[in-house]
């Protein structure tokens, strides 16, 4: 097996995503950069990592992000590649945003179809997993990090600049979690 470090990664805007409608069926495939470009839909996930304690993962996205740079988020993630299942997405992009090995398969929640205006429409897988081990988050994506408690994080709702999509998200999780 090839060494990842020898292979050339794609850019960000140059990888291919799946393109999906409106019932999360695949229409096409295009690169991440026309894909956001032009307000496709596509696939993400977005997975709550809590600590030994319970308390929830947030950060706050680097200035270099292609979507919502320098906003805050209480979920880990990122979009689908190409024929790439929600399972393993969430999985991989935990791992990679957190800088961990030998993180547990995330559990699936459930799914929601994001869309809003000026900012666009992507199928949401809503994961949770609990991180044993210290995590050491990625530089390129994560530019400030803390495990808070639910109660700080709820507070911090209303001071913070939050990534929308993270927020409904967010909202979703609580009722799906009232409701269960």
């Amino acid at each position: 097996m090839a060494d990842m470090t020898d292979v050339p990664q794609p850019l960000a805007a140059d990888e291919i995503l799946d393109v999906v409608d409106e019932h999360d069926r695949v229409v096409g495939q295009a690169p991440r950069g026309e894909v956001y470009a032009r307000g496709l839909r596509h696939r993400c996930t977005f997975v709550q990592v809590r600590d030994p304690q319970g308390r929830i993962f947030v950060h706050r996205r680097t200035v270099r992000k292609l979507i919502f740079p320098s906003r805050y988020d209480m979920f880990v993630g990122g979009v689908l590649g190409t024929g790439e299942s929600y399972d393993a997405a969430a999985l991989r992009e935990a791992s990679e945003e957190l800088g961990v090995s030998g993180l547990p398969a995330p559990t699936p929640l459930f799914r929601f179809l994001f869309e809003e205006e000026g900012v666009g429409s992507w199928w949401s897988g809503v994961y949770e997993v609990r991180c044993e081990v210290p995590v050491r988050p990625q530089a390129e994506e994560v530019a400030w990090h803390a495990f808070l408690p639910e109660a700080e994080l709820e507070a911090r709702l209303r001071e913070w600049a939050w990534v929308p999509d993270g927020l409904e998200a967010y909202r979703r999780l609580r009722e799906w979690r009232r409701g269960r």
